[in-house]
Protein backbone atom coordinates (compact mmCIF):
# COMPACT_ATOMS: atom_id res chain seq x y z
CA UNK A 1 0.00 0.00 0.00
CA UNK A 2 2.98 2.51 0.85
CA UNK A 3 4.42 2.05 -2.64
CA UNK A 4 1.62 3.34 -4.32
CA UNK A 5 1.27 6.91 -3.24
CA UNK A 6 4.28 8.09 -4.77
CA UNK A 7 3.55 6.93 -8.46
CA UNK A 8 0.93 9.78 -9.64
CA UNK A 9 3.27 12.28 -8.68
CA UNK A 10 6.49 10.49 -9.44
CA UNK A 11 7.59 11.79 -13.24
CA UNK A 12 7.10 15.57 -12.10
CA UNK A 13 8.73 15.23 -8.96
CA UNK A 14 11.61 13.69 -11.08
CA UNK A 15 11.72 17.10 -13.50
CA UNK A 16 12.13 19.22 -10.47
CA UNK A 17 14.85 17.92 -8.65
CA UNK A 18 16.44 16.86 -11.60
CA UNK A 19 16.17 20.73 -12.53
CA UNK A 20 17.80 21.61 -8.46
CA UNK A 21 20.45 19.00 -9.52
CA UNK A 22 21.81 19.44 -12.50
CA UNK A 23 24.65 22.29 -12.03
CA UNK A 24 25.63 19.77 -8.75
CA UNK A 25 26.10 16.48 -10.28
CA UNK A 26 28.75 17.47 -13.39
CA UNK A 27 29.78 13.78 -14.02
CA UNK A 28 26.19 12.61 -13.98
CA UNK A 29 25.83 10.81 -11.19
CA UNK A 30 22.61 12.04 -9.77
CA UNK A 31 20.93 12.04 -13.29
CA UNK A 32 22.14 8.15 -13.78
CA UNK A 33 20.68 6.96 -10.54
CA UNK A 34 17.34 9.03 -11.14
CA UNK A 35 17.29 7.41 -14.79
CA UNK A 36 17.97 4.07 -13.32
CA UNK A 37 15.09 4.80 -10.21
CA UNK A 38 12.73 5.65 -13.13
CA UNK A 39 13.98 2.65 -15.21
CA UNK A 40 12.67 0.56 -11.91
CA UNK A 41 16.21 -0.81 -11.05
CA UNK A 42 16.11 0.38 -7.51
CA UNK A 43 18.95 -1.36 -6.32
CA UNK A 44 20.95 0.40 -9.48
CA UNK A 45 19.96 3.65 -8.07
CA UNK A 46 19.92 2.97 -4.39
CA UNK A 47 23.61 2.23 -4.66
CA UNK A 48 24.37 5.63 -6.44
CA UNK A 49 22.57 7.75 -4.19
CA UNK A 50 23.83 5.70 -1.01
CA UNK A 51 27.45 6.67 -2.51
CA UNK A 52 26.45 10.45 -3.13
CA UNK A 53 24.96 10.25 0.37
CA UNK A 54 27.99 9.15 1.74
CA UNK A 55 30.87 11.57 0.27
CA UNK A 56 27.95 14.59 0.44
CA UNK A 57 26.02 13.86 3.45
CA UNK A 58 24.52 17.74 3.31
CA UNK A 59 23.17 16.49 -0.33
CA UNK A 60 19.50 16.66 -0.12
CA UNK A 61 18.06 15.00 -2.91
CA UNK A 62 20.29 12.09 -2.42
CA UNK A 63 18.39 11.66 0.59
CA UNK A 64 15.08 12.24 -1.06
CA UNK A 65 15.54 9.73 -3.29
CA UNK A 66 16.63 7.33 -0.91
CA UNK A 67 13.52 7.75 0.90
CA UNK A 68 11.29 6.89 -2.45
CA UNK A 69 12.66 4.03 -2.58
CA UNK A 70 12.82 2.96 0.64
CA UNK A 71 8.91 3.20 0.11
CA UNK A 72 9.30 1.09 -2.72
CA UNK A 73 10.71 -1.81 -0.41
CA UNK A 74 8.55 -1.36 2.08
CA UNK A 75 10.98 -0.29 4.62
CA UNK A 76 8.87 2.62 6.31
CA UNK A 77 11.26 3.12 9.23
CA UNK A 78 14.07 3.75 7.03
CA UNK A 79 12.37 5.65 4.67
CA UNK A 80 10.87 8.33 7.36
CA UNK A 81 14.67 8.70 8.15
CA UNK A 82 15.57 9.96 4.64
CA UNK A 83 12.43 12.21 3.86
CA UNK A 84 13.02 13.84 7.20
CA UNK A 85 16.75 14.67 6.32
CA UNK A 86 16.05 15.66 3.15
CA UNK A 87 13.72 18.12 5.00
CA UNK A 88 16.15 18.99 7.36
CA UNK A 89 18.28 20.22 4.58
CA UNK A 90 16.23 21.65 2.33
CA UNK A 91 12.79 22.99 4.84
CA UNK A 92 11.80 24.86 1.93
CA UNK A 93 11.14 22.04 -0.34
CA UNK A 94 7.70 21.41 -0.85
CA UNK A 95 7.66 17.93 -2.33
CA UNK A 96 10.08 17.16 0.23
CA UNK A 97 7.60 17.87 2.84
CA UNK A 98 4.63 16.68 1.39
CA UNK A 99 5.99 13.49 0.55
CA UNK A 100 6.72 12.97 4.49
CA UNK A 101 3.51 14.17 5.63
CA UNK A 102 2.23 11.83 2.80
CA UNK A 103 4.17 8.61 4.49
CA UNK A 104 3.46 9.96 8.43
CA UNK A 105 -0.25 9.50 6.76
CA UNK A 106 -0.07 5.84 5.23
CA UNK A 107 1.90 4.45 8.24
CA UNK A 108 -0.73 5.29 10.81
CA UNK A 109 0.69 8.75 11.95
CA UNK A 110 -2.05 10.96 11.83
CA UNK A 111 -1.15 13.32 14.29
CA UNK A 112 2.11 13.86 12.82
CA UNK A 113 0.61 13.98 8.85
CA UNK A 114 -1.72 16.59 10.07
CA UNK A 115 0.56 18.81 11.86
CA UNK A 116 3.38 18.22 8.88
CA UNK A 117 -0.05 19.31 6.45
CA UNK A 118 -0.48 22.13 8.80
CA UNK A 119 3.02 23.32 8.53
CA UNK A 120 3.18 23.25 4.54
CA UNK A 121 -0.22 25.08 4.15
CA UNK A 122 1.44 28.21 6.13
CA UNK A 123 3.93 28.47 3.68
CA UNK A 124 1.86 27.05 0.61
CA UNK A 125 -1.90 28.35 0.97
CA UNK A 126 -2.87 28.07 -2.51
CA UNK A 127 -1.60 24.07 -2.34
CA UNK A 128 -5.73 22.70 -2.44
CA UNK A 129 -4.24 19.22 -2.34
CA UNK A 130 -3.73 20.37 0.88
CA UNK A 131 -6.38 21.42 2.17
CA UNK A 132 -8.26 17.93 1.22
CA UNK A 133 -5.59 15.89 2.82
CA UNK A 134 -6.57 17.74 5.67
CA UNK A 135 -9.87 17.25 5.68
CA UNK A 136 -9.74 13.04 5.38
CA UNK A 137 -7.00 12.79 8.09
CA UNK A 138 -9.53 15.16 10.53
CA UNK A 139 -12.45 13.20 9.31
CA UNK A 140 -10.45 9.49 9.36
CA UNK A 141 -9.74 10.91 12.99
CA UNK A 142 -13.37 12.04 14.14
CA UNK A 143 -12.30 15.83 14.41
CA UNK A 144 -15.24 16.96 11.87
CA UNK A 145 -15.45 20.32 13.26
CA UNK A 146 -11.97 20.57 12.19
CA UNK A 147 -12.51 18.91 8.46
CA UNK A 148 -15.02 21.52 8.46
CA UNK A 149 -12.93 24.08 9.12
CA UNK A 150 -10.08 23.42 6.22
CA UNK A 151 -13.20 22.52 3.65
CA UNK A 152 -14.62 26.46 4.63
CA UNK A 153 -10.46 27.77 4.01
CA UNK A 154 -10.47 25.72 1.08
CA UNK A 155 -13.94 27.05 -0.15
CA UNK A 156 -13.01 30.89 0.22
CA UNK A 157 -9.80 29.88 -1.54
CA UNK A 158 -10.68 28.17 -4.80
CA UNK A 159 -14.41 28.56 -4.36
CA UNK A 160 -17.63 26.30 -3.91
CA UNK A 161 -16.91 22.65 -5.79
CA UNK A 162 -19.09 19.74 -6.29
CA UNK A 163 -17.10 17.42 -4.41
CA UNK A 164 -16.69 20.02 -1.58
CA UNK A 165 -20.72 20.50 -0.91
CA UNK A 166 -21.03 16.21 -1.49
CA UNK A 167 -18.00 15.95 1.41
CA UNK A 168 -19.73 18.99 3.35
CA UNK A 169 -22.66 17.01 3.10
CA UNK A 170 -21.02 13.71 4.47
CA UNK A 171 -19.44 15.34 7.34
CA UNK A 172 -22.51 17.49 8.68
CA UNK A 173 -24.07 13.25 8.11
CA UNK A 174 -21.67 11.99 10.55
CA UNK A 175 -22.25 14.58 12.62
CA UNK A 176 -25.83 13.87 12.64
CA UNK A 177 -26.39 16.73 11.57
CA UNK A 178 -29.31 15.92 9.21
CA UNK A 179 -31.02 19.21 8.54
CA UNK A 180 -28.61 21.08 8.09
CA UNK A 181 -26.10 18.91 5.48
CA UNK A 182 -29.50 18.88 3.89
CA UNK A 183 -30.11 22.84 3.48
CA UNK A 184 -26.15 22.62 2.52
CA UNK A 185 -27.20 20.74 -0.48
CA UNK A 186 -29.85 22.54 -1.77
CA UNK A 187 -28.06 25.84 -1.15
CA UNK A 188 -25.45 24.51 -3.11
CA UNK A 189 -28.19 23.61 -5.93
CA UNK A 190 -29.78 26.51 -6.27
CA UNK A 191 -26.70 27.85 -7.42
CA UNK A 192 -25.47 25.61 -9.65
CA UNK A 193 -28.50 22.50 -10.21
CA UNK A 194 -26.11 19.51 -9.98
CA UNK A 195 -27.65 16.31 -11.27
CA UNK A 196 -25.21 14.38 -8.25
CA UNK A 197 -26.20 16.40 -5.58
CA UNK A 198 -30.02 16.38 -6.54
CA UNK A 199 -29.72 12.45 -6.86
CA UNK A 200 -27.64 12.90 -2.86
CA UNK A 201 -30.62 14.62 -1.60
CA UNK A 202 -32.96 11.93 -3.23
CA UNK A 203 -31.00 8.86 -1.70
CA UNK A 204 -31.53 10.75 1.48
CA UNK A 205 -35.35 11.50 1.18
CA UNK A 206 -35.81 7.70 0.48
CA UNK A 207 -33.83 6.68 3.09
CA UNK A 208 -35.69 8.94 5.85
CA UNK A 209 -38.89 7.27 4.12
CA UNK A 210 -39.87 10.53 2.19
CA UNK A 211 -40.79 9.08 -1.58
CA UNK A 212 -42.64 11.79 -3.21
CA UNK A 213 -39.29 13.89 -1.77
CA UNK A 214 -37.28 11.13 -3.56
CA UNK A 215 -38.90 11.44 -6.53
CA UNK A 216 -39.35 14.77 -7.15
CA UNK A 217 -35.46 15.12 -6.35
CA UNK A 218 -34.72 12.30 -8.89
CA UNK A 219 -36.78 14.06 -11.78
CA UNK A 220 -35.26 17.42 -11.56
CA UNK A 221 -31.72 15.37 -11.48
CA UNK A 222 -33.00 13.57 -14.65
CA UNK A 223 -34.48 17.44 -16.51
CA UNK A 224 -31.12 18.28 -15.74
CA UNK A 225 -29.32 14.79 -17.45
CA UNK A 226 -31.94 12.25 -18.80
CA UNK A 227 -29.29 9.66 -18.71
CA UNK A 228 -28.07 10.35 -15.39
CA UNK A 229 -27.30 6.61 -13.54
CA UNK A 230 -27.62 7.41 -10.06
CA UNK A 231 -31.22 9.00 -10.55
CA UNK A 232 -32.51 6.45 -12.93
CA UNK A 233 -31.94 3.89 -10.17
CA UNK A 234 -33.11 5.74 -7.23
CA UNK A 235 -36.20 6.74 -9.27
CA UNK A 236 -36.86 3.10 -10.01
CA UNK A 237 -36.06 1.69 -6.31
CA UNK A 238 -38.44 4.39 -5.03
CA UNK A 239 -41.21 2.43 -6.89
CA UNK A 240 -39.75 -1.01 -6.21
CA UNK A 241 -39.79 -0.26 -2.67
CA UNK A 242 -43.15 1.36 -2.76
CA UNK A 243 -44.61 -1.29 -4.44
CA UNK A 244 -45.60 0.63 -7.72
CA UNK A 245 -44.30 -2.20 -10.15
CA UNK A 246 -45.95 -0.53 -13.28
CA UNK A 247 -43.85 1.80 -12.83
CA UNK A 248 -40.63 0.13 -11.77
CA UNK A 249 -40.07 -2.32 -14.14
CA UNK A 250 -40.40 0.06 -17.83
CA UNK A 251 -37.44 2.71 -15.68
CA UNK A 252 -35.67 -0.41 -14.48
CA UNK A 253 -35.46 -1.54 -18.52
CA UNK A 254 -34.41 2.07 -19.33
CA UNK A 255 -31.85 2.13 -16.53
CA UNK A 256 -30.48 -1.43 -17.88
CA UNK A 257 -30.88 -0.14 -21.66
CA UNK A 258 -29.12 3.30 -21.56
CA UNK A 259 -25.82 3.34 -22.93
CA UNK A 260 -24.94 5.81 -20.48
CA UNK A 261 -24.39 3.16 -17.68
CA UNK A 262 -21.57 1.07 -17.07
CA UNK A 263 -22.33 -2.34 -17.46
CA UNK A 264 -20.57 -3.30 -14.40
CA UNK A 265 -23.50 -0.82 -12.42
CA UNK A 266 -26.31 -2.52 -14.44
CA UNK A 267 -24.62 -6.35 -13.55
CA UNK A 268 -24.07 -5.49 -9.83
CA UNK A 269 -27.79 -4.56 -9.90
CA UNK A 270 -29.34 -7.18 -11.71
CA UNK A 271 -27.32 -9.50 -9.05
CA UNK A 272 -28.65 -7.79 -6.09
CA UNK A 273 -32.15 -7.79 -7.21
CA UNK A 274 -31.89 -11.54 -7.96
CA UNK A 275 -30.14 -12.40 -4.79
CA UNK A 276 -31.63 -10.09 -1.82
CA UNK A 277 -35.19 -10.40 -3.52
CA UNK A 278 -38.48 -12.48 -2.02
CA UNK A 279 -38.32 -15.90 -4.08
CA UNK A 280 -42.17 -15.28 -4.40
CA UNK A 281 -41.08 -11.30 -5.87
CA UNK A 282 -39.13 -12.98 -8.70
CA UNK A 283 -41.75 -15.97 -9.24
CA UNK A 284 -44.77 -13.22 -9.36
CA UNK A 285 -43.21 -10.72 -11.74
CA UNK A 286 -40.80 -13.41 -13.79
CA UNK A 287 -41.88 -12.07 -17.49
CA UNK A 288 -41.04 -8.45 -16.48
CA UNK A 289 -37.50 -9.46 -14.47
CA UNK A 290 -36.63 -11.77 -17.63
CA UNK A 291 -37.51 -8.46 -20.69
CA UNK A 292 -34.94 -6.65 -18.10
CA UNK A 293 -32.05 -9.23 -18.07
CA UNK A 294 -33.00 -10.49 -21.97
CA UNK A 295 -32.43 -6.75 -22.96
CA UNK A 296 -28.97 -6.55 -20.56
CA UNK A 297 -27.95 -9.25 -22.65
CA UNK A 298 -29.38 -8.31 -26.23
CA UNK A 299 -26.92 -5.01 -25.26
CA UNK A 300 -23.53 -6.82 -24.42
CA UNK A 301 -24.05 -10.56 -26.68
CA UNK A 302 -20.22 -10.70 -26.61
CA UNK A 303 -19.43 -9.72 -22.81
CA UNK A 304 -18.33 -12.77 -20.96
CA UNK A 305 -19.40 -11.56 -17.66
CA UNK A 306 -23.00 -10.54 -18.53
CA UNK A 307 -23.61 -13.77 -20.64
CA UNK A 308 -22.89 -15.58 -17.65
CA UNK A 309 -24.63 -12.80 -14.94
CA UNK A 310 -27.62 -14.36 -17.39
CA UNK A 311 -26.65 -17.65 -17.29
CA UNK A 312 -26.96 -17.69 -13.31
CA UNK A 313 -30.08 -15.64 -13.40
CA UNK A 314 -31.51 -18.91 -15.42
CA UNK A 315 -30.32 -20.96 -12.98
CA UNK A 316 -31.31 -19.62 -10.20
CA UNK A 317 -34.86 -19.07 -11.50
CA UNK A 318 -34.85 -23.33 -12.22
CA UNK A 319 -34.01 -22.84 -16.04
CA UNK A 320 -30.71 -24.84 -16.10
CA UNK A 321 -31.22 -25.90 -19.69
CA UNK A 322 -31.19 -22.52 -20.84
CA UNK A 323 -27.95 -21.55 -17.69
CA UNK A 324 -26.16 -24.45 -18.84
CA UNK A 325 -26.43 -22.96 -22.57
CA UNK A 326 -25.36 -19.53 -22.02
CA UNK A 327 -23.08 -20.80 -19.65
CA UNK A 328 -21.21 -22.92 -22.80
CA UNK A 329 -21.34 -19.35 -24.64
CA UNK A 330 -19.47 -17.41 -22.35
CA UNK A 331 -16.89 -19.93 -22.61
CA UNK A 332 -16.91 -20.27 -25.72
CA UNK A 333 -16.37 -15.91 -26.05
CA UNK A 334 -13.14 -16.42 -23.69
CA UNK A 335 -11.79 -19.69 -24.45
CA UNK A 336 -8.87 -18.49 -22.53
CA UNK A 337 -10.50 -17.88 -19.22
CA UNK A 338 -10.40 -21.12 -16.62
CA UNK A 339 -12.89 -19.41 -14.54
CA UNK A 340 -15.57 -19.49 -17.63
CA UNK A 341 -15.07 -22.93 -18.58
CA UNK A 342 -15.07 -23.99 -15.26
CA UNK A 343 -18.25 -22.28 -14.76
CA UNK A 344 -19.57 -24.33 -17.76
CA UNK A 345 -18.74 -27.64 -16.90
CA UNK A 346 -20.26 -27.50 -13.09
CA UNK A 347 -23.28 -26.23 -14.82
CA UNK A 348 -22.75 -29.71 -16.82
CA UNK A 349 -22.54 -31.38 -13.47
CA UNK A 350 -25.68 -29.30 -12.08
CA UNK A 351 -27.63 -30.63 -14.94
CA UNK A 352 -26.26 -34.32 -14.92
CA UNK A 353 -24.67 -33.93 -18.53
CA UNK A 354 -22.15 -37.08 -17.67
CA UNK A 355 -21.48 -37.64 -21.19
CA UNK A 356 -20.89 -34.24 -22.18
CA UNK A 357 -19.33 -33.42 -18.73
CA UNK A 358 -16.75 -36.11 -19.65
CA UNK A 359 -15.84 -35.07 -22.96
CA UNK A 360 -15.48 -31.29 -22.14
CA UNK A 361 -13.39 -31.75 -19.63
CA UNK A 362 -11.13 -33.65 -21.20
CA UNK A 363 -11.11 -30.88 -23.75
CA UNK A 364 -10.22 -28.20 -21.26
CA UNK A 365 -7.49 -30.14 -20.14
CA UNK A 366 -5.75 -29.58 -23.43
CA UNK A 367 -6.22 -25.62 -23.11
CA UNK A 368 -5.42 -25.45 -19.59
CA UNK A 369 -2.78 -28.02 -18.90
CA UNK A 370 -2.08 -26.33 -15.36
CA UNK A 371 -5.66 -27.36 -13.99
CA UNK A 372 -5.05 -30.51 -15.53
CA UNK A 373 -5.53 -32.32 -11.71
CA UNK A 374 -8.93 -30.75 -11.08
CA UNK A 375 -10.22 -31.51 -14.69
CA UNK A 376 -9.58 -35.01 -14.12
CA UNK A 377 -11.50 -34.68 -10.88
CA UNK A 378 -14.54 -33.02 -12.51
CA UNK A 379 -13.88 -36.16 -15.38
CA UNK A 380 -14.16 -38.58 -12.36
CA UNK A 381 -17.39 -36.76 -11.53
CA UNK A 382 -18.73 -37.18 -14.25
CA UNK A 383 -17.51 -41.29 -14.52
CA UNK A 384 -19.46 -41.34 -11.23
CA UNK A 385 -22.87 -39.79 -12.88
CA UNK A 386 -22.12 -42.50 -15.39
CA UNK A 387 -21.41 -45.11 -13.00
CA UNK A 388 -18.37 -45.96 -14.46
CA UNK A 389 -16.08 -47.32 -11.81
CA UNK A 390 -13.14 -48.51 -13.17
CA UNK A 391 -12.84 -45.43 -15.47
CA UNK A 392 -13.00 -42.92 -11.87
CA UNK A 393 -9.78 -45.43 -11.30
CA UNK A 394 -8.40 -45.09 -14.12
CA UNK A 395 -8.81 -41.16 -13.80
CA UNK A 396 -7.23 -41.26 -9.93
CA UNK A 397 -4.55 -43.28 -11.18
CA UNK A 398 -3.73 -40.60 -14.12
CA UNK A 399 -3.77 -38.25 -11.32
CA UNK A 400 -1.82 -39.88 -8.59
CA UNK A 401 1.13 -40.70 -12.05
CA UNK A 402 1.29 -37.14 -13.29
CA UNK A 403 0.60 -34.93 -10.04
CA UNK A 404 2.43 -36.75 -7.62
CA UNK A 405 3.77 -33.51 -5.58
CA UNK A 406 0.40 -31.90 -5.92
CA UNK A 407 -0.50 -33.12 -1.98
CA UNK A 408 -4.70 -31.96 -2.55
CA UNK A 409 -4.88 -33.63 -5.25
CA UNK A 410 -3.26 -36.83 -3.94
CA UNK A 411 -5.07 -37.09 -1.32
CA UNK A 412 -8.11 -35.98 -3.20
CA UNK A 413 -7.53 -38.71 -5.83
CA UNK A 414 -7.19 -41.70 -2.86
CA UNK A 415 -10.08 -40.57 -1.58
CA UNK A 416 -11.93 -40.98 -4.59
CA UNK A 417 -10.31 -44.41 -5.36
CA UNK A 418 -11.53 -45.21 -1.78
CA UNK A 419 -15.32 -44.34 -2.45
CA UNK A 420 -15.07 -46.29 -5.48
CA UNK A 421 -13.48 -49.31 -4.39
CA UNK A 422 -15.66 -49.94 -1.71
CA UNK A 423 -18.83 -49.16 -3.95
CA UNK A 424 -17.56 -52.05 -5.88
CA UNK A 425 -17.41 -54.17 -3.43
CA UNK A 426 -13.82 -54.27 -2.91
CA UNK A 427 -13.33 -52.97 0.67
CA UNK A 428 -9.48 -54.20 1.05
CA UNK A 429 -8.33 -51.47 -1.90
CA UNK A 430 -11.04 -49.19 -0.22
CA UNK A 431 -9.22 -49.16 2.89
CA UNK A 432 -5.60 -49.13 1.09
CA UNK A 433 -6.55 -45.90 -0.61
CA UNK A 434 -8.02 -43.74 2.61
CA UNK A 435 -5.07 -45.22 4.58
CA UNK A 436 -2.91 -43.18 1.55
CA UNK A 437 -5.04 -40.40 1.84
CA UNK A 438 -4.68 -39.92 5.37
CA UNK A 439 -0.84 -40.20 4.81
CA UNK A 440 -0.89 -36.83 3.66
CA UNK A 441 -3.73 -35.23 4.99
CA UNK A 442 -4.99 -36.96 8.24
CA UNK A 443 -6.88 -34.72 9.67
CA UNK A 444 -9.55 -35.04 5.97
CA UNK A 445 -12.66 -35.42 8.01
CA UNK A 446 -14.48 -36.41 5.26
CA UNK A 447 -12.04 -39.33 4.70
CA UNK A 448 -12.10 -40.13 8.28
CA UNK A 449 -15.92 -40.29 8.06
CA UNK A 450 -16.16 -42.65 5.34
CA UNK A 451 -13.22 -44.81 6.55
CA UNK A 452 -14.94 -44.99 10.31
CA UNK A 453 -18.05 -45.74 8.64
CA UNK A 454 -17.43 -48.41 6.42
CA UNK A 455 -15.11 -50.21 9.23
CA UNK A 456 -18.67 -49.94 11.48
CA UNK A 457 -20.21 -51.39 8.85
CA UNK A 458 -18.37 -54.58 8.66
CA UNK A 459 -18.01 -54.42 12.39
CA UNK A 460 -14.16 -54.19 12.04
CA UNK A 461 -11.31 -52.87 14.37
CA UNK A 462 -13.90 -50.34 16.14
CA UNK A 463 -11.57 -48.64 18.31
CA UNK A 464 -9.81 -47.60 15.30
CA UNK A 465 -13.06 -46.15 13.66
CA UNK A 466 -13.84 -44.48 17.21
CA UNK A 467 -10.77 -42.31 17.02
CA UNK A 468 -11.16 -41.12 13.43
CA UNK A 469 -15.31 -40.67 13.99
CA UNK A 470 -14.12 -38.35 16.95
CA UNK A 471 -11.99 -36.61 14.84
CA UNK A 472 -14.64 -35.42 12.55
CA UNK A 473 -17.30 -34.61 15.47
CA UNK A 474 -14.59 -32.07 16.94
CA UNK A 475 -13.89 -30.79 13.94
CA UNK A 476 -18.12 -30.44 12.95
CA UNK A 477 -20.12 -30.97 15.89
CA UNK A 478 -23.06 -30.56 14.64
CA UNK A 479 -23.15 -32.39 11.48
CA UNK A 480 -26.24 -34.99 11.05
CA UNK A 481 -23.52 -37.24 8.91
CA UNK A 482 -20.63 -37.19 11.24
CA UNK A 483 -22.72 -37.05 14.30
CA UNK A 484 -24.71 -40.63 13.00
CA UNK A 485 -21.43 -42.78 12.52
CA UNK A 486 -19.91 -41.66 15.60
CA UNK A 487 -22.78 -42.42 17.65
CA UNK A 488 -23.61 -45.98 15.40
CA UNK A 489 -19.89 -46.95 16.55
CA UNK A 490 -20.65 -46.27 20.28
CA UNK A 491 -23.41 -48.36 19.67
CA UNK A 492 -22.02 -51.32 17.86
CA UNK A 493 -19.32 -51.22 21.25
CA UNK A 494 -22.23 -51.89 23.47
CA UNK A 495 -21.97 -48.09 24.35
CA UNK A 496 -26.52 -46.81 23.80
CA UNK A 497 -26.78 -44.65 26.34
CA UNK A 498 -24.00 -42.71 25.26
CA UNK A 499 -24.84 -43.21 21.55
CA UNK A 500 -28.60 -41.57 21.91
CA UNK A 501 -27.56 -37.79 22.21
CA UNK A 502 -25.48 -37.70 19.27
CA UNK A 503 -28.45 -38.77 17.70
CA UNK A 504 -30.65 -36.35 19.13
CA UNK A 505 -28.37 -33.35 18.27
CA UNK A 506 -28.24 -35.32 14.70
CA UNK A 507 -31.79 -35.16 14.79
CA UNK A 508 -31.95 -31.26 15.54
CA UNK A 509 -29.48 -30.78 12.49
CA UNK A 510 -31.28 -32.71 9.53
CA UNK A 511 -30.98 -36.39 10.60
CA UNK A 512 -34.79 -36.46 10.19
CA UNK A 513 -33.96 -36.32 6.22
CA UNK A 514 -31.82 -39.57 6.23
CA UNK A 515 -33.68 -42.61 6.26
CA UNK A 516 -30.38 -44.56 7.35
CA UNK A 517 -29.55 -42.06 10.57
CA UNK A 518 -33.40 -42.51 11.19
CA UNK A 519 -32.88 -46.39 11.12
CA UNK A 520 -29.48 -46.73 13.40
CA UNK A 521 -31.59 -43.74 16.11
CA UNK A 522 -34.50 -46.52 15.93
CA UNK A 523 -31.84 -49.12 17.60
CA UNK A 524 -30.45 -47.04 19.57
CA UNK A 525 -33.69 -47.00 21.50
CA UNK A 526 -35.35 -49.78 21.05
CA UNK A 527 -32.32 -51.33 22.34
CA UNK A 528 -32.68 -49.22 25.31
CA UNK A 529 -35.99 -50.55 25.42
CA UNK A 530 -37.61 -47.15 24.63
CA UNK A 531 -39.47 -48.86 22.40
CA UNK A 532 -42.37 -46.71 21.29
CA UNK A 533 -39.66 -44.06 20.15
CA UNK A 534 -38.05 -46.40 18.30
CA UNK A 535 -40.81 -47.38 16.43
CA UNK A 536 -41.51 -43.47 15.79
CA UNK A 537 -38.42 -43.34 13.81
CA UNK A 538 -38.50 -46.42 12.09
CA UNK A 539 -42.08 -45.50 10.95
CA UNK A 540 -40.67 -42.07 9.70
CA UNK A 541 -37.68 -44.05 7.80
CA UNK A 542 -40.15 -46.51 6.35
CA UNK A 543 -42.47 -43.34 4.74
CA UNK A 544 -39.08 -42.10 3.39
CA UNK A 545 -37.26 -45.59 2.17
CA UNK A 546 -36.94 -45.22 -1.85
CA UNK A 547 -34.55 -48.45 -1.47
CA UNK A 548 -31.22 -47.06 0.66
CA UNK A 549 -32.63 -49.75 2.96
CA UNK A 550 -33.83 -52.88 1.06
CA UNK A 551 -35.09 -54.86 4.04
CA UNK A 552 -36.11 -51.80 6.50
CA UNK A 553 -40.01 -53.33 6.28
CA UNK A 554 -39.67 -57.39 7.14
CA UNK A 555 -36.42 -55.88 9.87
CA UNK A 556 -39.06 -53.40 11.31
CA UNK A 557 -41.44 -56.51 11.45
CA UNK A 558 -39.62 -58.71 13.24
CA UNK A 559 -38.88 -56.10 15.79
CA UNK A 560 -42.43 -55.49 16.16
CA UNK A 561 -42.79 -59.19 17.03
CA UNK A 562 -39.83 -59.62 19.00
CA UNK A 563 -41.35 -57.49 21.51
CA UNK A 564 -45.03 -58.81 21.05
CA UNK A 565 -46.36 -55.64 19.40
Amino acid sequence: MIRKIFLHTFAALSCLVLCSVAAYSQDGELIEGVAKYENGDLAGAKKIFSEIAENYPDYDAAHYYLGLIHIYENEAELAEAQLSLAVELDPENFWYRQRLAALYSVTGQQDRAIECYEQILVDFPKKSDVYFELVELYTATGRYDEALARLDDAQAVFGVTEAMAIFRFRLLMMQKKSEEAVKSLEEYNKQYSSPYVLSTLGDFSMADYEDEKALAYYDEALDLDSEFAPAMIGKAEVYRMTRRYREYFPQLEKYITSESVPVEGKTEYLNALIDQSDPKFVVSFLPQIDSCVNAYFRQYPTDTTVVATTASYYYRTSRTEEGKDLFRMAAHINPKSFGRTYTWLYALMNTGDWEELATAAAEARKDFPEYGADLLMMEGVAYDGLEQDEKIIDVCQTILRQYPKDSSAVYRAYSTMGDTYYSMGDSKNAFKAYEKSLKVNPDNIYVLNNYAYYLSVQGKNLKKAYQMSKKTIEAEPENATYLDTFGWILYLQGKSLEAKPFFKTAMRNGGNDSVVIMDHYAEVLYSLKEYDLAFVYWNKALLKNKGEIPDLESKVKARKAAIKK
